[in-house]
């Protein structure tokens, strides 16, 4: 019995003729485009999983046919796995969301912002808002108020417009703030080139190298002084971390106050997060609301809760320290802790990543993304990803300075 690999153009590489395998006339097949039908399926599968499970869609400007009509002949063109890649991150990047991208980019694909700055429009200018404490962009002297005119001696407006999202139906400023922050991120496994001009300052060109961090604990812990405790928490990806955060906590229990820092914490599980949280609770209480998508809307909302956890509960003071790389569950930790009513956070506005996210794996080629999927809300149904800072810092400002005055005039 003959056995026909129906992928990458096999009726044309295998040596038969199509005509006579579909029983078509010839004619009619040599109008037919050659196709891999993996990457049509592949696309298809991604395209319409978040057309029926991505939650942000009624406040995007994204017009999702329109993707389609733009991008499924991209894909279905694609002549390898790395320029199909490459049309998934765009589709992917469409929908303007940090939030909403590949999990195993390759090396040269956009990195997904915040990465070491934050920038925003100033009249005509893309001007640094904020620069990532310990980055390669703060090693090279950069600073708020500085003005990016090019990134690899490319105008940063053509840079922007390229790779501006394509499908639009109306402007959308958060579009543009995703764009311009995408750009200044630059690729992946590549250092980055920016044209930069401060304030009474010749234009430098700076070479910003690849910068390998330190490798440091996930939970850090030292006492203060006037009694104070210090936890830092860097990320709650790990289950370890629960564990190690109670080790800190008995070693404090005995301190006036503590603060809880999840600054530059790219986040991680609720799982992790939740028996933190627990460790400052008597009773259950909720600490969050959460929606799906339902039809072309969202679901009614339902409460997640927070359990005790522990040999004994901290009732003392908290104030939570957070910046704008504070990011996903580093933005569920402190809002949860708000809502428990156990803390009040001090720092600057985070990354405003909103929901939890689903995970896809396209089978036929291996792809894997993620997409934002369940928006989380406060006990009081406001979005996280409006949430602010009780106590909003400055950029620039000493956020720890004020977190431990804060502090100080909590436990009076």
């Amino acid at each position: 019995m003959l056995r026909f690999n129906c992928n990458r153009r096999s009726f044309v590489k295998g040596g038969f003729s199509a005509a006579v395998i579909s029983g078509l006339p010839a004619s009619a097949m040599a109008l037919e485009p050659l196709r891999d039908v993996r990457y049509e399926q592949d696309f298809d599968e991604l395209w319409n999983s978040l057309r029926d499970r991505y939650c942000f869609f009624g406040s995007k400007a994204t017009d999702w046919q329109k993707v389609r009509q733009l991008y499924r002949p991209m894909a279905l063109a694609a002549d390898s796995d790395d320029i199909f890649l490459d049309v998934i991150g765009r589709v992917l990047s469409e929908l303007y969301d940090a939030h909403t991208h590949l999990s195993n980019p390759r090396d040269g694909a956009r990195r997904w912002p915040l990465y070491d700055l934050l920038v925003e429009r100033d009249g005509k200018e893309v001007r640094i808002v904020a620069v990532q404490p310990g980055s390669a962009a703060a090693d090279a002297g950069l600073a708020p108020g500085d003005s990016i005119t090019a990134i690899e001696d490319v105008a940063i407006e053509q840079v922007i417009r390229d790779i501006a999202p394509k499908c639009l139906s109306r402007p959308d400023p958060a579009a543009d703030s995703y764009s311009i922050n995408l750009a200044v991120a630059g690729r992946r496994g590549r250092p980055r080139l920016l044209t930069v001009k401060a304030k009474g300052a010749a234009v430098r060109r700076l070479s910003l190298p690849l910068k390998q961090w330190p490798d440091i604990a996930d939970v850090e812990s030292k006492r203060l002084d006037q009694g104070i405790g210090y936890i830092a928490i860097r990320s709650f990806a790990n289950s370890a971390i629960a564990d190690a955060f109670d080790a800190a906590l008995t070693d404090l229990r005995d301190c006036d106050g503590l603060l809880i820092d999840v600054r530059q914490n790219g986040g991680g599980d609720t799982a992790v997060a939740r028996p933190v949280m627990g460790r400052f609770v008597s009773k259950r209480k909720p600490y969050a609301m959460m929606r799906r998508r339902d039809g072309a809307g969202l679901s009614a909302p339902w409460t997640e809760w927070v359990d005790p956890k522990g040999p004994f509960t901290y009732t003392k003071p908290i104030v939570i320290l957070v910046d704008h790389w504070s990011a996903s569950m580093a933005e569920g930790f402190p809002m949860g802790m708000r809502g428990i009513g156990r803390a009040i956070i001090v720092g600057t506005a985070m990354m405003g990543l909103g929901a939890a996210v689903f995970p896809i794996r396209l089978d036929r080629s291996g792809i894997e993304a993620q997409y934002s999927a369940e928006p989380v809300y406060d006990v009081h149904d406001n979005p996280r990803w409006m949430l602010r800072p009780d106590v909003e810092v400055g950029d620039g400002k000493d956020i720890l300075a004020v977190g431990i005055e804060t502090l100080r005039a909590r436990i009076g």
